[in-house]
């Protein structure tokens, strides 16, 4: 089979699989995102390995996502000194500031 069709095929099972909710306690979720992150796993990924299932050995793209508003990202670009359309200067400034966050915290 080529390339395009084992694909399409992938893709048909994927539209079929069922996405589970699990109303677990704050602890289980924080124990479980925490497991998680300290092997390297998404925590959907962690769930699968937990319960014996296939899942992805390394996360396809570890990062971080946050959903942005127009008016966020004017208030950040006002915090950041920047033109509210450069939204690529505001990312940047963004994650520098993640990023000092994350090593006040290591220090």
């Amino acid at each position: 089979m080529n390339k395009g069709k084992d694909r399409w095929l992938e893709e048909q099972k994927a539209v079929r699989a069922t996405q589970l909710a699990f109303d677990v306690s704050k602890e289980v979720q924080q124990v479980l995102k925490r497991a998680a992150l300290d092997q390297d796993l998404n925590p959907p990924d962690m769930i699968r390995k937990i319960l014996g299932l296939s899942y992805n050995k390394t996360p396809i793209r570890p990062r971080l996502t946050v959903s942005l508003r127009s008016e966020d990202f004017t208030l950040l670009a006002q915090k950041y000194g920047i033109d509210p359309e450069d939204t690529l200067a505001i990312r940047e400034k963004a994650a520098e500031e993640l990023i000092a966050f994350a090593q006040s915290l290591l220090d």
